[in-house]
């Protein structure tokens, strides 16, 4: 039976429940054939919105907030406690990936990681509202980074399970959007609420919840309860689920290298948004975001232009590489003109090409991935895997970024000119070894 809903479909192996255990496989072995239906992606895309404005809030503004309520002048330990938290999740990532593909309940296989996930993501941000130090709010950021990166790693694998190849760049590209909106408003909402630290938490934790438990209300991903399990789990297949065959799936390797690389630039440059603007205009930390609401929200145009244009070009001309070399390029113009920014109209600039080439990147990239991975019955391990390419940067890239803003410091003085040109030369990198490294996708 195929449903308007895509709910259930004889070609979607998250749909196969009603499917003889053998035709199922067969389905999930094959990848999905069946074009997703409009309400579905507007609630997939609601979903999405709501996992990012849950984690990128606190991620982009709120704990820097709380930094400077408990220990002024130490911005370093952003890095210190995002980096930690990152590392905690890449830990556990596969372990979630694992269970999520072996889950079988008349709920399916993703929705149920949407609700753990959600829980574990709030409960670690009213952890942060009240926390009494700094180590209290480190803790607290683990439970809320993984309880959202959980939700947001069951939304992808939903799409991995779903999506089509004629719909990968389309419906990667409105998803992605989503999440490039959805800390900017978000930053508007907290702004709006910053005279109370606790609401700077909770509304948008709130918010992302609410949006994230009516996607599989509303649109249930149906039983699966009916498919099979596969191999017993065992430690050695625990440990091997941390790794894949790199000259088995040469595409795969290089793909997940390349967006190492992107990301490690990423992530150098955006970790300190919030103290870079305050050096760079003068500014106290917490009267910053509305600097950061409003640069966003003009951010938000080249970001809709960039998933929107990346993500329907890249499918209507099936040249996903080429695009992501683009990204790479506007990448660095962004990281330069940030670079030697002193002026708010020159910080505009730096963050609407950083904007783009990310909304860009995370579109078609993330649309190659769907092409390239190796064992679709296992898709949820493999997309745990090729989250380890974003979430060990995530996790690095601020330690050591917080290194490098000290060199060359003087006084209370940061060096952030030096930290965007060196994750100006990483995304460069990144974007070339896709562009000449994946055969498999044009």
């Amino acid at each position: 039976m195929v449903t308007n809903d895509f709910s259930v479909t004889e070609q979607s192996p998250a749909g196969a429940g009603e499917l003889p255990p053998a035709r199922a496989a067969h389905a999930a072995a094959a990848g999905p054939q069946q074009p997703m239906s409009k309400s579905y992606i507007f609630w997939l895309m609601l979903a999405s919105f709501g996992a990012s404005i849950a984690m990128m809030v606190p991620l982009s503004y709120g704990i820097a907030v709380r930094i400077t309520e408990l220990a002024p002048g130490h911005e370093e330990v952003l890095g210190y406690i995002t980096g930690t938290a990152q590392l905690v999740y890449l830990i556990i990532s596969p372990l979630v990936g694992i269970w999520s593909d072996r889950t079988r309940s008349r709920f399916g296989r993703r929705s149920p990681f949407l609700f753990l996930g959600t829980g574990i993501g709030l409960v670690g941000l009213v952890i942060i509202g009240l926390a009494p130090d700094l180590l209290v709010v480190g803790a607290g950021w683990v439970l809320g980074m993984s309880g959202w990166s959980i939700a947001g790693a069951a939304l992808q694998t939903i799409q991995a399970d779903k999506l089509p190849e004629q719909q990968r760049g389309k419906v990667s590209a409105l998803t992605g959007l989503m999440t490039q909106i959805a800390p900017v408003l978000g930053i508007g909402v907290a702004y709006a609420v910053s005279s109370n630290t606790m609401l700077i938490f909770l509304v948008p934790g709130l918010i992302g919840a609410v949006m994230l438990a009516l996607f599989p209300l509303i649109k249930p991903e149906g039983s699966s309860k009916d498919l099979p399990r596969g191999e017993v789990v065992t430690v050695k297949s625990v440990v091997a689920s941390y790794g894949f065959n790199v000259r088995k799936y040469p595409d795969f390797a290089w793909n997940w290298l390349g967006r190492f690389v992107f990301f490690v630039g990423l992530y150098f440059n955006t970790t300190f948004g919030t103290f870079f603007y305050a050096q760079r205009l003068d500014l106290p930390v917490r009267e910053v975001a509305g600097i950061v609401a409003t640069v966003g929200m003009i951010g938000v145009l080249a970001a809709a232009t960039g998933a929107l244009v990346g993500g329907f070009l890249s499918d209507k001309l099936q040249r996903r590489r080429l695009f992501v070399m683009i990204a790479a390029l506007l990448f660095v113009g962004g990281a330069i003109a940030e670079a030697t920014a002193w002026s708010l109209p020159q910080i505009i600039l730096g963050a609407v090409l950083m904007q783009l080439a990310i909304a860009v990147f995370a579109t078609v990239d993330q649309a190659i991935v769907y092409a390239i991975i190796p064992e679709r019955a296992q898709a949820g391990r493999y997309m745990a895997v090729i989250q380890f390419a974003q979430k060990i940067p995530s996790a690095l890239a601020p330690l050591i970024a917080g290194v490098v803003i000290t060199i060359g410091a003087v006084g209370a003085e940061k060096n952030y000119t030096l930290l965007y040109l060196v994750g100006a030369a990483f995304a460069l990198v990144g974007g070339l070894i896709i562009l000449l490294k994946v055969k498999s996708v044009r």
